[in-house]
C-alpha cells in the first residue's frame, strides 16, 4: 500500500457502522499502532489482552470481536505472532496464531471465530481457554473441524463445553488430519454413564494424527480410562495424555500399566490429582522398570501415594533410564521416600530441574522441599514482568513440541 491506512479512524467508523460502543483498550491499541513508523514495514501484532493484571482494561466482547472484524478484513498488513493473551483477528490472511484467553466472548463470538476458520488457510493455533462459548459456541467448532484443514491445535478448555459438543469433536477428529493438539479440559458433564470418553475412545481408535490430549476434569472414572486403554493399543500417533484431575483410582491405573508394557507412543503422561495409591503407582512402576522405554515425564502430584509406592517409582527410574521427568509432590512423604529421591538427584539420575521436590537435611533427617516445577505450571498465566525463559516450569515444552501452544 502506498499510504498506509488509518487504524484508528477505521476503528472508529466501524464503531459507527455497526452501532457498537467504542472499547477504550482497542481505540488506544489502534492509536498506538498508527504512531509506530514500522508498522506499515514490518507488519503489526496487537496485542489486546483481557487479564493483565498491571494494565486495567476493558475485556474484550463479542460485539468488540465483529467491529475488529470489520476494520482488520482487508488489512493485509496485519501479521500474529504467539504472546500471553494475543487477540488477532482469524480472517486476516498472514495470521497463525491466535489466542483469546479469559475474555468475555459467547455463543455469538464464537460463531464469528469458527465461521471465519471455514474459510482461513493459515491458522494453525487457536486458543479459547476460559470463554464460556458453551456447548453451542462449542458445536461451532466441531463443524469447523469438518471443513479446516490447517488448523493444528485448538484449545477449548474452560469453555463449559457440554456432552453434545464433545462427541462432536471426536466425531470430526476421526476424520480430520490436521490437528495434532487438542485442549478439551473442564466440560460441563451431567451424565455419570462417561459416553463422551467413549466417543473419544472410538475416535483415537481412528486418529493417526493427534499427538496431544488434554482431558482434565472430565470426571473420568475406570470405565472411561478402560476404553481409552482399549484405543490406544491400537494408536501410534499420541505422545501426550493429560487425565489429570479425574476419578482414576488404582484399578484404572492397572489398565494404563498393562498399556504402557506395549505402547511404544506415549512419551508423557499426567495424572495429577487422582486417587491411584500405592497400588496403582507399583502397576506404573512394573511397567516402566520392566517393559516401556518409550515415556520420558509421569506426574503423579496428589495422588495419595505413600512411601511403599513412591519408592517403587524411584526404583523404577534405575533400571529405566528413557524416564527422565517426574512429580510426586502432594503425596505421603515419608523418610523412606526422601532417602529414595534425594539419592536419584545426588547420583544424577534425576536432574534437579526435572522434578518437583530437592532434599534438604535437618538434624541428620532428609526431607523433600517443594519446587515450582512441572509438565504445564504456566498454562493459566505466565509472569508479568516478562517473557518466560526457563522450561522447568513448563517439562512439556521440551518434551512433545505441539505442546509449546497449548
Amino acid at each position: 500500500m502506498s499510504v498506509p491506512p488509518d487504524l484508528h479512524q477505521r476503528y472508529v467508523q466501524a464503531c459507527q457502522n455497526l452501532g457498537q460502543p467504542e472499547n477504550p483498550f482497542i481505540a488506544h491499541v489502534f492509536q498506538e499502532a498508527d504512531k509506530n513508523d514500522e508498522t506499515w514495514t514490518k507488519g503489526i501484532t496487537l496485542k489486546i489482552a483481557g487479564n493483565n493484571h498491571l494494565v486495567p482494561v476493558q475485556r474484550v466482547t463479542g460485539d468488540d470481536l465483529q467491529v475488529l472484524a470489520s476494520v482488520l478484513r482487508d488489512t493485509v498488513f496485519v501479521t500474529g505472532k504467539l504472546v500471553s493473551c494475543v487477540f488477532e483477528i482469524a480472517e486476516n490472511s498472514t495470521l497463525r496464531y491466535l489466542n483469546l484467553m479469559f475474555n468475555d466472548i459467547g455463543t455469538s463470538g464464537a460463531e464469528l471465530i469458527a465461521g471465519a476458520l471455514h474459510r482461513n488457510k493459515t491458522l494453525v493455533y487457536m486458543r479459547m481457554t476460559g470463554n464460556k462459548i458453551g456447548n453451542k459456541g462449542g458445536m461451532f467448532f466441531a463443524s469447523m473441524l469438518q471443513i479446516n484443514s490447517t488448523l493444528e491445535k485448538l484449545d477449548l478448555g474452560d469453555c463449559d463445553i457440554g456432552m453434545e459438543c464433545l462427541i462432536a469433536i471426536a466425531t470430526a477428529l476421526t476424520q480430520n488430519k490436521s490437528v495434532k493438539a487438542i485442549n478439551l479440559n473442564r466440560p460441563l458433564l451431567y451424565s455419570q454413564e462417561e459416553e463422551t470418553t467413549v466417543h473419544i475412545a472410538l475416535m483415537l481408535k481412528n486418529n493417526s494424527s493427534l499427538v496431544e490430549l488434554h482431558l482434565c476434569k472430565h470426571e473420568m472414572r475406570n470405565f472411561g480410562v478402560e476404553r481409552l486403554c482399549e484405543a490406544l493399543y491400537e494408536n501410534s500417533s499420541l505422545r501426550y495424555l493429560d487425565l489429570s484431575c479425574n476419578k482414576i483410582t488404582r484399578d484404572g491405573v492397572k489398565f494404563l500399566g498393562e498399556l504402557l508394557k506395549l505402547n511404544q507412543t506415549l512419551e508423557i503422561l499426567d495424572l495429577n490429582a487422582n486417587r491411584i495409591e500405592d497400588d496403582g503407582a507399583i502397576y506404573l512402576s512394573e511397567a516402566l522398570a520392566l517393559y516401556n522405554r518409550t515415556l520420558q515425564a509421569l506426574s503423579v502430584v496428589s495422588n495419595n501415594i505413600s512411601g511403599k509406592g513412591l519408592v517403587a517409582l524411584s526404583d523404577a527410574m534405575k533400571t529405566n533410564m528413557e524416564l527422565s521427568y517426574i512429580y510426586i509432590w502432594g503425596n505421603k512423604f515419608d523418610e523412606a521416600t526422601c532417602m529414595a529421591f534425594s539419592e536419584l538427584i545426588q547420583t544424577g539420575r534425576l536432574r534437579p530441574n526435572r522434578t518437583d521436590v530437592e532434599p534438604y537435611e535437618v538434624d541428620g533427617h532428609i526431607h523433600l522441599a517443594e519446587l515450582s516445577h512441572g509438565l504445564r505450571r504456566h498454562y493459566y498465566w505466565t509472569p508479568s514482568c516478562g517473557e518466560v525463559t526457563k522450561k522447568d516450569a513448563n517439562a512439556s515444552l521440551a518434551i512433545a513440541a505441539v505442546s509449546e501452544h497449548l
